[in-house]
């Protein structure tokens, strides 16, 4: 499922306009891109948990010329399922 397919869904199962939808749902990504960028952690209970982390500084190798090359620390974004949703798809 993609986002216009997300925003046509929620809209055929509450009744409110697909431009209403959309509005809620971009703000909501804003919100949490924001908070995420200020290094907050953005906890939907029952969904799961974002949060950035911080990855040091290490050396890499290029698998092509096998030459080491030094890759500098960067800041990525990590997911933790919650309970209910891993619930909702395990086997």
């Amino acid at each position: 499922m993609n986002k216009t397919e997300l925003i046509q869904q929620a809209a055929v199962q509450t009744g409110i306009s697909r431009k209403d939808i959309e509005t809620v749902l971009n703000t909501a990504i804003n919100l949490m891109t924001d908070s995420l960028s200020q290094g907050e952690k953005v906890q939907l209970v029952g969904f799961g948990t974002f949060e950035t982390k911080e990855r040091p500084p290490h050396t890499a190798r290029n698998p092509k010329t096998m030459e080491q090359v030094e890759v500098g620390a960067t800041r990525t974004v990590t997911f933790r399922p919650g309970k209910t949703l891993k619930g909702s798809v395990a086997l």
